[in-house]
């Protein structure tokens, strides 16, 4: 019987031997910027574990091997299912695999899965991105090529993106609401939804309509964040009439706080949900939804992403505004 062969050293066992973040490792070895203190750090770290990086990962640019590489928050969230499967759909019309991994929203995670991408040799990745531009770096050093999903990055305009027409959406959720009386709506937003957070705050402003901050509230991508984060609004702030969430996570969690405080939906409070998934419209009542295509999504990406050598343009997807149950005229 073979012995088994010892565990080859990880990107991450580096970070934990050099007390950094797996970013800061991955910037360092891929050339990019640290102070020298923390350079030496990582690389003493590094020779001392005898770390190791792919011989692909590291030649990547000559010696490809394909693939895509997948990265989303959460794997069982609906919305990132079904982009998940538009991904897969076009992959596979092209005969490409696909590796996907989920972030957690987590841009220490982020960094690690970028890493191991690269060591991987995945040719080409799709992500829903949590780091910032830097925290990609290692990967457009390396020749991957990017293309990201739902959210594009800060300072890495150059890289193309296939979201929603966020902005659109929240305009017509807004404007229906304030057409029923509402004058003070709360949004519930998670990570990474900035663009979400400022479409609010314009299509408010746009109807005069008073943009309080301690009724925009963050959560974090976990469901118990999104309760505590719906049940904290719905208890503390009782004079609010509407709430958009800005996700089907966030959604779920509005619907079951109102449940557990005796709220009623739409009597005592009206609720308006980004993404259209099954459930919402099995609720009682069914709700109202901003339904944006993340199959639809997916497929765009992996379609842009295997233009492997073109220059290509980011992709803005049409929202449609959903009207159900989940809406009255203020009382």
């Amino acid at each position: 019987m073979r012995m088994s062969e010892q565990r080859r050293t990880t990107i991450k066992d580096v970070a934990e031997a050099a007390e950094v973040g797996v970013a800061t490792v991955s910037r360092v070895l891929s050339g990019g910027s640290a102070s020298p203190a923390t350079r030496e750090k990582v690389l003493a770290a590094a020779a001392r574990l005898d770390y190791r990086p792919s011989a692909l990962g590291r030649n990547l640019r000559r010696r490809r091997t394909g693939g895509i590489g997948l990265l989303v928050p959460d794997i069982t969230d609906t919305f990132y299912a079904r982009l998940a499967d538009g991904v897969l759909t076009c992959a596979q019309a092209a005969g490409e695999p696909v590796m996907i991994g989920a972030t957690r929203d987590d841009p220490e995670r982020e960094a690690e899965l970028i890493g191991s991408l690269i060591e991987e040799s995945v040719e080409r990745v799709i992500a829903v991105p949590s780091g910032d531009g830097e925290m990609w770096g290692p990967a457009f050093r390396a020749g991957l090529s990017v293309v990201f999903a739902e959210r594009p990055v800060r300072g890495r305009e150059d890289v193309p993106a296939v979201v929603a027409d966020d902005r659109s959406g929240m305009r017509t959720a807004v404007e229906y609401l304030a057409g029923l009386g509402h004058r003070r709506v709360a949004f519930l937003a998670r990570h990474g939804q900035e663009q979400r957070v400022r479409g609010f705050r314009e299509a408010m402003a746009a109807l005069g309509l008073p943009v309080e901050e301690e009724l925009i509230v963050r959560a974090r991508a976990t469901r118990d964040s999104a309760y505590a984060a719906a049940a904290g609004l719905l208890q503390h702030r009782t004079d609010l009439t509407a709430v958009l969430a800005g996700g089907n996570m966030l959604g779920e969690a509005a619907v079951l706080a109102a449940r557990e405080l005796d709220l009623r939906v739409p009597r005592d409070v009206s609720l308006i949900m980004f993404d259209d998934v099954p459930w919402a419209e099995l609720c009682s009542p069914p709700l109202t939804v901003i339904s944006q295509p993340a199959q639809d999504m997916g497929y765009r990406a992996a379609e842009l992403v295997l233009r492997e050598g073109r220059r290509t343009r980011g992709v803005t997807l049409p929202t449609e505004l959903i009207v159900r149950g989940s809406c009255a005229a203020r009382r």
